[in-house]
């Protein structure tokens, strides 16, 4: 199978500590998709930050390649490795 490319939208929200947690991840159709969704996330209620991201890979296989970030919205941890 070759290769597909998908976009994904991730809000973070705050945890008892103040330290932002990731939330539930959306996919999305297109690069600007997952931008715009990132962004609305991030302002969302309860949420303080998102990032829009896309991975590359044969899904049949399992093999990704590493998550290419697109950008940052609001508040963030500053490792975002386990994307």
């Amino acid at each position: 199978m070759a290769e597909i490319t998908y976009y994904v939208a991730l809000p973070f929200l705050q945890d008892d500590n103040g330290s932002p947690v990731a939330g539930p991840a959306e996919e999305c159709q297109t690069s600007t998709t997952a931008l715009r969704r990132a962004e609305m996330l991030a302002r969302a209620a309860g949420h303080v930050g998102a990032v829009a991201f896309s991975r590359t890979g044969d899904p049949m296989l399992g093999e990704f390649k590493e998550a290419r970030l697109l950008r940052t919205f609001g508040q963030v941890p500053d490792d975002l490795s386990a994307l």
